[in-house]
């Protein structure tokens, strides 16, 4: 049995297959702005699968995920209630986003627990499992591409630049200077909340970074023991597993 997995982010929509074995090497993005009924038409087109699990945190793109899917397979919406193999210690799980939850389901499931893990995206989120295991918060921050396009839109000599490894601290042109400040600077705010979150968490948690700037952080940033691009959609495998396992006995799609 094939299941579509959809991480649907603010900025990119990612779309791969898995099974109970693992997730498949077949690959597709589309730039969020860009998805459509006729972008999913394209890009799915000949792809077979029996059910499909969606993670979204842009509401109206969810709607039309919903509209798309709906009668043709049976679809589950990540959420709260979603099952995600721990408990969750939280006042208002409701509150919390989908792909915080699928990145919990995906970092159990490959990694263990305790466990804190750093989602570099449009926004960087650290979210902590406990060893019980529980999911029970973490933090939100800007992202880096969101913090570093901010500084270019609010200065007037000041022009977005392409994120890569500074030279240096010491920039010696405007450019190498805001790569410093934004690279450098970043790893600083990533340290200190690790710092923060684990002087607060019972164990030596490990910390697992996944996102589009994980790679260029985490090689600054020693508490991060590794990087796993594929822990979101990991996530919702997991929760397809939980779901989907037999179609023919299980009811929790929707």
């Amino acid at each position: 049995m094939s299941w579509l997995l959809i991480d649907n982010s603010n900025t990119r929509t990612k779309i791969t297959l898995g099974d109970a074995g693992g997730l498949k090497d077949w690959r597709a993005i589309i730039a969020t702005p860009e998805l459509s009924d006729e972008s999913l038409v394209e890009v799915l087109s000949g792809l077979k699968y029996e059910a499909a699990v969606v993670c979204s945190v842009v509401p109206e793109k969810r709607e039309l995920m919903k509209r798309f899917f709906e009668g043709k397979v049976p679809v589950h919406f990540m959420d709260h209630e979603s099952p995600i193999g721990m408990s969750i210690d939280y006042p208002e799980p409701s509150a919390i986003g989908a792909d915080r939850l699928a990145n919990a389901a995906g970092v159990l499931k490959r990694h263990g627990a305790p466990v804190i893990v750093v989602d570099f995206g449009t926004a960087v989120t650290f979210d902590v499992i406990s060893g019980q295991p529980a999911y029970c918060g973490g933090a939100i921050a800007p992202g880096l591409g969101a913090m570093s396009d901010y500084l270019a839109r609010k200065t007037a000599l000041l022009e977005a630049v392409e994120l890569e490894e500074p030279e240096a601290a010491i920039g010696k042109s405007t450019r190498q200077a805001m790569l410093s400040g934004a690279v450098f600077g970043y790893r600083g705010l990533v340290r200190e909340i690790l710092a923060r979150i684990s002087g607060e968490l019972e164990g030596e948690p490990k910390v697992v970074a996944t996102g589009g700037d994980a790679d260029l952080i985490a090689k600054g940033v020693d508490e991060i023991e590794m990087v796993d691009r594929d822990l979101t959609l990991e996530g919702l495998r997991m929760i397809a597993v939980r779901v989907f396992g037999d179609l023919n006995t299980n009811s929790n799609g929707r």
